[in-house]
């Protein structure tokens, strides 16, 4: 069965991602109220497909490609979202 990083990574691929690095930081969250069934994960996502969109689209562009797994599988999920080029500023 493939691990929850392994379904993120194949359905973000269509984003043609420069940079993808899903991070899961469940054991971090263990036995906070509601943490039960479902993960922690923190990304970083770097790709032309979000140039001219605000960071809400880009969010709902990551979550709508996500949405059955929230349900289960993603109990809370960190996006940071960047075009290259902003992607570079910030390593600058």
């Amino acid at each position: 069965m493939k691990e929850v990083s392994e379904i993120i990574i194949e359905r973000l691929g269509e984003l043609n991602a420069e940079k993808l690095e899903i991070v899961d930081e469940s054991e971090k969250h263990r036995g906070h109220a509601g943490s039960g069934g479902g993960g922690h994960y923190c990304m970083t996502v770097v790709s032309d497909r979000f140039s001219g969109q605000s960071l809400m689209a880009r969010h709902r562009l990551v979550y709508g490609m996500l949405s059955d797994l929230m349900k289960k599988d993603i109990h809370a999920l960190a996006i940071r979202a960047y075009t290259p080029s902003e992607y570079q500023s910030k390593q600058s």
